[in-house]
């Protein structure tokens, strides 16, 4: 007898990463992950590594320089420092990103924000979230900052943070090209979420027929969600709100 056919049909995780911390998980070539902005005006710092060689991490100068472009979007390939594509933006409904500024850091907030101590940021976050991996600190590389927006002056080229374009509901689809540790926050800096510190949803839906299949995301048919905000994480997850200090979470 045959085996049966593989189940193709995504199995799907879904959950909700609290103001000011982050959370890891792998993915299999082919997985989708969703990053979500459930409340609108909040920055998601993403950053990945190989799974079977975490010396290979996500590249901002590889994706920004193979895309000849600072604002990646629909169609734009997120590539490692040995230049394999990583992640594929497969939707996008915000279409603003920065993928420039390092995640926000303990130093960063005593410099630039005058607090003492500094609270551990994005990259503090991303450290813990990735430790199971044995990935710390010092090897957090500049974060594709999703929602994140900055502005470049043309004459003086000073840096300007401005309060996310995006919209409750707004979303961004990554395809993953290689089996990947993602790990993501919800931002801690106030000039990221224009001060309002809010969660951000996360949606994974893994091909439970493809595993290991490098193209496995490819042809997939992708629902136009376009012109509509995305609710499959945000009306099923208890609000969480948060404030520093502290890094205090509740549900409310």
């Amino acid at each position: 007898m045959s085996a049966p056919p593989a189940d193709a049909s995504p199995a799907v995780e879904e959950g909700r990463i609290a103001p000011c911390s982050g959370h890891a998980l792998e993915l299999e070539a082919g997985d989708e992950l969703v990053v979500i902005d459930p409340l609108g005006e909040q920055v998601s710092d993403l950053t990945a590594f190989a799974r079977d060689d975490t010396a290979e991490y996500l590249s901002s100068g590889r994706s920004i320089d193979y895309a000849s472009k600072l604002w990646l979007s629909t169609g734009d390939v997120l590539y490692s420092n040995r230049s394999r594509p990583m992640l594929a933006i497969v939707e996008d409904t915000c279409g603003r990103h920065d993928f420039t500024l390092t995640p926000c850091s303990k130093e960063m907030f005593e410099k630039l924000y005058g607090e003492q101590p500094g609270r551990p940021g994005c990259e503090g976050n991303l450290a813990s979230a990735l430790a199971p991996w044995g990935i710390g600190r010092d090897r957090i590389p500049v974060a594709f900052n999703i929602f994140m927006r900055v502005e470049f002056d043309p004459a003086s080229g000073r840096v300007s943070v401005l309060p996310p374009l995006s919209r409750a509901g707004d979303f961004v689809r990554l395809r993953a090209e290689m089996p990947l540790v993602v790990a993501m926050t919800a931002c801690s800096a106030g000039q990221s979420n224009n001060f309002s510190y809010k969660p951000i949803d996360y949606r994974v839906e893994r091909r439970r027929g493809a595993r290991g299949d490098r193209d496995a995301g490819r042809g997939l048919r992708v629902p136009d969600r376009r012109r509509a905000p995305y609710h499959g994480v945000t009306t099923t997850l208890p609000r969480i709100s948060a404030e520093w200090p502290g890094n205090e979470q509740k549900k409310v």
